[in-house]
């Protein structure tokens, strides 16, 4: 396992009290790190620290409330994080939002400006604060969750996909910038993933099945099955991979 160890390596996982960001900081503290659980709700955070506690022992998981909103919020973030474990080794972007379900025509601008804050913005603010620590140090890994949506156009999430493609360069530029210092930064793009934040496309069962259709493993992802790429990039298993987008989607893009 020691491609994959994280022992004695601090991450950081926003949107971690629930699917995809709960399933991720379960696996990095499984492969040893200490994890910080970031999400709006201090208390669902507090059950993933609970969890990741009851598994693997007192001190390895910490609750952070944070909005993905404020720049603040995000600098307080890594403000406990140091505070409570010591510099970030590993980010992983996780939190998004998408308030908008139909046609990118119809969408309004205050609603098209939360997607690109909440989805880009937010992830820069982060970045920003904590690659240059990283790079100070002899490296780190970033990883930022975008989405298939960012390979591909959509009837009904448009504004989402644009800001999910958006992501996919912020990781490239990024990557680019911090690589000489021993920064890397990926994403991973997952498909339609079973999780509360993507309901809307899974929960219609004949459109589901009309989906499926073009799913060569013919069913939806489950959480858990983004996570093992998170542990990838987070470890010395990916020590020469950055600014690359790992698709993970049953072979839908292809």
């Amino acid at each position: 396992m020691s491609l994959f160890d994280l022992t004695g390596k601090v991450a950081v996982v926003t949107g971690a009290s629930r699917g995809i960001g709960r399933a991720v900081a379960l696996r990095l503290a499984e492969h040893g790190a200490r994890v910080v659980v970031s999400s709006r709700h201090r208390d669902a955070c507090q059950a993933v620290v609970d969890e990741v506690e009851a598994a693997r022992g007192p001190g390895r998981a910490l609750a952070v409330e944070a909005s993905i909103s404020s720049k603040d919020d995000l600098s307080r973030l890594v403000d406990e994080t140091e505070a409570g474990f010591g510099p970030v080794d590993v980010l992983v972007c996780n939190a998004a939002s998408n308030p908008y379900y139909g046609p990118l025509a119809g969408i309004g601008d205050a609603q098209f400006r939360k997607i690109l804050d909440n989805n880009v913005l937010s992830n820069h603010w982060l970045i920003q604060r904590v690659a240059p620590g990283m790079a100070a140090r002899g490296g780190g890994s970033i990883v930022v969750v975008s989405s298939i949506g960012g390979l591909r156009g959509s009837p009904v999430i448009g504004a989402y996909n644009v800001s999910k493609a958006a992501d996919l360069q912020l990781a490239r530029n990024y990557a680019v910038e911090f690589g000489a210092r021993n920064v890397r930064v990926n994403c991973i793009c997952p498909g339609l993933i079973r999780t509360d934040f993507a309901r809307a496309l899974w929960e219609d069962e004949a459109a589901l099945a009309e989906r499926l259709k073009g799913t060569p493993l013919g069913r939806i992802g489950e959480p858990d099955e983004i996570a093992g790429a998170a542990v990838f990039l987070a470890s010395d298993a990916s020590r020469y991979c950055t600014g690359q987008a790992i698709v993970i989607d049953g072979g839908v893009t292809i």
